[in-house]
């Protein structure tokens, strides 16, 4: 399989740049850029959005800093030095080939968040329609170690799910996913097709990041978990090499995940690729059954709730083998569905002491893993 027909086929295709790549030796890697910009605007009839890394890495060059022992504040402000480098970067490099670029900074919320992802997408919409190519980062000058995404693998995952893209690309510093780490293993393999993600998957991959990244191979696995669940395709290839693109075409060396899902829209595919789960469900066998034909989840199917959640928040569901059935929207908080677990829906009313719906995650609000 030609892996370059994967972004020739594609119609809208998201694509993450990392620190290991835009940065060199403690400077942006312009001419890098320069090159692959090149090698960008030679496609025709294609919309592309960039997710990038390195504005921290960049601060601290800026502000000519030694130590890499940070506080949250400090890597907020050298995010909010080095922003303002990488975007500079992007816009002389595409003003040459006479492309216009746009600065798009999300928050963990901004995409988990039902609505603000709504209002993220027609931004997005709207610049790609402008005939301009968003640059996204995360929001690392408010963002908290509680509340982020921490990695831009993951960050981009989310935001081809929003904008229902055809190809997720992530560009790594290796040639793609090996079986064995490369770096320190010789007789380590590329492998060069991967159909379903499970846990030897995950084993392969190492989570060694260089000095400026704060991901690796393992999150990038993750990232292609999330494309997949809504019907995306994940490519992974090396980047930090002149005409990367190029090379791809003439070497075919690369990982490519094909999603076996169908492609989703609206509501279930923000629900198919959300990472902000709030507690679990556990349901019994007829429940599961009950699901799988096409049935809300009501709470006589609930065997036990796991976690603290809210009304509105994204639950998971599991059956008695802890395996992920899918996710979904529950329409009471945990403290109530501890209640009425096990129970019939016409003793809801006299559990609670109000008349609530009959089920706990309506079917339109529910997306299906298997």
């Amino acid at each position: 399989m030609k892996k370059i027909s994967e972004i020739n086929n594609a119609s809208k295709i998201v694509i993450k740049i990392g620190s290991s790549i835009l940065i060199d030796k403690n400077k942006f890697n312009y001419k890098w850029l320069e090159s692959f910009v090149e090698e960008l605007v030679d496609f025709q009839n294609k919309e592309f959005i960039i997710v990038v890394s390195g504005a921290v890495a960049l601060g601290k060059s800026y502000l000519k800093l030694i130590s890499d022992d940070f506080k949250i504040n400090q890597k907020q402000a050298l995010a909010a030095c080095g922003q303002i480098i990488l975007m500079n970067n992007f816009i002389k490099a595409f003003e040459t080939k006479k492309r216009k670029v746009a600065q798009i900074l999300l928050s963990f919320s901004d995409i988990e968040n039902r609505r603000r992802s709504l209002n993220s997408k027609e931004t997005l919409k709207t610049l790609i329609e402008s005939n301009v190519i968003p640059i996204i980062n995360e929001n690392d000058t408010v963002a908290t170690d509680e509340l982020k995404f921490g990695d831009n693998d993951r960050l981009a995952a989310r935001v081809a799910q929003i904008m229902e893209a055809d190809l997720l690309i992530l560009l790594s510093d290796v040639a793609g996913l090996y079986d064995k780490n490369p770096k320190n293993n010789k007789n380590a393999n590329l492998i060069q097709l991967i159909k379903k993600i499970d846990s030897n998957i995950y084993k392969s991959a190492s989570t060694e990041t260089n000095i400026y990244g704060s991901g690796g191979m393992f999150t990038k696995i993750q990232a292609a978990e999330i494309a997949s669940s809504f019907g995306c395709n994940t490519l992974i290839f090396q980047g930090n090499i002149q005409k990367p693109i190029l090379n791809l075409k003439k070497k075919n060396i690369g990982t490519l995940f094909i999603s076996n899902n169908e492609k989703k829209k609206g509501l279930k595919n923000w629900l198919a690729g959300s990472i902000n789960i709030s507690g679990t469900l556990l349901i019994d066998n007829g429940a599961q059954e009950a699901l799988n034909n096409g049935a809300s989840l009501l709470p006589s199917g609930i065997k036990k709730v796991l976690g603290n959640f809210c009304k509105g928040d994204i639950v998971e569901i599991i059956n008695n083998k802890n395996e992920k059935l899918g996710k979904g929207i529950s329409y009471y908080d945990s403290i109530e569905i501890k209640k009425i677990k096990g129970k019939k829906s016409i003793f809801i009313k006299e559990i609670l002491g109000y008349e609530g719906r009959e089920e706990v995650v309506h079917r339109d609000y529910l997306f299906l893993e298997i």
